[in-house]
């Protein structure tokens, strides 16, 4: 038989949470700005963002992107991006 109801009850109790409490925790949320980035180089360029996943896709030289300011950073390190 399944004892996942004692595990509950023991786990509230080693946690001194009842069933009608839960525990909260204020969790601030940032607000993130995005970064312009103008592509330099020769041709099209896709760059992934090392922190958010997202792709940025530059299709000819001088193209504007707004970046993530989470994936700032990683961009600098591409030779061919220069933060306007």
């Amino acid at each position: 038989m399944c004892n996942c109801g004692n595990k509950r009850s023991q786990y509230n109790q080693e946690n001194n949470v009842s069933s009608g409490q839960i525990k909260t925790s204020t969790i601030t949320s940032k607000q993130y700005t995005n970064s312009i980035f103008e592509y330099v180089g020769k041709t099209a360029l896709t760059v992934v963002g090392n922190i958010t996943g997202r792709r940025y896709r530059f299709n000819r030289p001088g193209d504007l992107q707004s970046i993530d300011s989470r994936d700032a950073a990683g961009m600098l390190a591409v030779p061919v991006l220069r933060r306007k």
